[in-house]
């Protein structure tokens, strides 16, 4: 089997290397993986080494070629490219994000690719209550306000349309919940706190006062079990959507617990997203208001088609995922050789 991944680097991506290097060596010898990313490699380390690597800037209609190309003889491509950050460039957002994703289909479309999976998100649903679970059939509208959350849902519109245009071709997707690792640690420092902040963030914090709304209750998942959920899709051949998360449900209280905080205060959702939209606009930090309204906004996700169809089950919990997360993010952890997960 002949298997394309494009955002390859990434943090995911390179989870899903590494899962398919295993698997390649223990189960699936045929195997044969190739690498799409803006930056190559910068080192034949594990788990890049033994990967056929293409430089392509998705977003470009001029390297649609050479993504073709790429694309050529594969059985099925896995798209995880997405761009966060700069996020005060909503133009180039949406040519990487929305635009790339139309020139990954198109190149499939035109390759002949049989199996299309695609990197969608907890955030591409529509808001939804959350004392109640939401399966996969729950509206993937988007969350007004958030540019990741519009253009997430704006991706599976595409694959939407991609999917009732070529009835033969099996599309899937997977909505993982905000997705953790130590690797992660540098570029979620950079991508989301900037460079200064992010260096003065302890391995092991410790908040005596926690002021939090109470809406932001989410769901959270190791890059791993990400990983292993891609590859038992690909396996299957399997198609559709499929929640992703892990147990349990983080809430206040739970985020208490994982700072170490001896209370947790209310705060009122509307002072928190100013809060954070101000501090953006000014550039004193790099996440902007809505990632707030997303967190408020999103769905606790059903998994339990991606445990029926797919035998999935994660091994590690939330709260493992997020102290791990954490933990990479005050060391400034990452990974040599990928571009966007050098460490700090």
């Amino acid at each position: 089997m002949r298997i394309v991944i494009t955002g390859a680097t990434g943090h995911v991506g390179t989870a899903l290397l590494k899962r398919l290097q295993e698997a390649r060596s223990e189960e699936a010898a045929d195997l044969e993986l190739v690498g799409v990313a803006r930056r190559e490699p910068a080192n034949d380390s594990a788990p890049y080494r033994g990967v056929e690597w293409h430089s392509i800037d998705l977003g470009d209609p001029r390297d649609q070629p050479a993504l073709e190309k790429a694309f050529a003889g594969a059985d099925a491509v896995v798209h995880l490219a997405w761009l966060i950050q700069p996020n005060h460039d909503r133009e180039l957002l949406r040519r990487t994000n929305v635009a790339g994703t139309a020139h990954v289909l198109a190149a499939a479309h035109a390759a002949g690719i049989g199996h299309i999976v695609c990197a969608s998100s907890v955030g591409a649903y529509s808001p939804a209550p959350k004392d109640q679970r939401t399966k996969e059939g729950w509206p993937a509208g988007g969350i007004e306000g958030s540019h990741y959350s519009e253009d997430k849902a704006a991706q599976e519109r595409l694959l939407d349309g991609f999917a009732k245009e070529n009835p033969d071709v099996v599309v899937a997707r997977l909505r993982p919940a905000l997705t953790f690792s130590a690797g992660a640690g540098s570029e979620v420092g950079r991508y989301f706190l900037g460079g200064v902040l992010a260096r003065l963030v302890p391995r092991k914090p410790w908040l005596p006062l926690l002021p939090i709304p109470k809406e932001l209750v989410f769901q959270a998942v190791h890059a791993a079990d990400v990983a292993d959920a891609y590859w038992r899709v690909l396996q299957r051949r399997a198609e559709g959507a499929f929640n992703i998360a892990a147990e349990p449900i983080l809430d206040p209280n739970a985020l208490g617990w994982v700072f170490n905080t001896r209370r947790v205060l209310p705060l009122p959702l509307p002072v928190l997203h100013a809060l954070v939209e101000v501090s953006w606009r000014l550039r004193l930090q790099a996440t902007d208001g809505g990632w707030i309204a997303m967190a408020a906004g999103a769905p606790i996700m059903d998994t339990l088609r991606a445990h029926e169809l797919l035998g999935w089950t994660p091994r590690r919990s939330s709260l493992e995922s997020l102290t791990e997360m954490l933990d990479g993010l005050g060391a400034g952890k990452g990974r040599h050789g990928s571009p966007p997960l050098t460490p700090r």
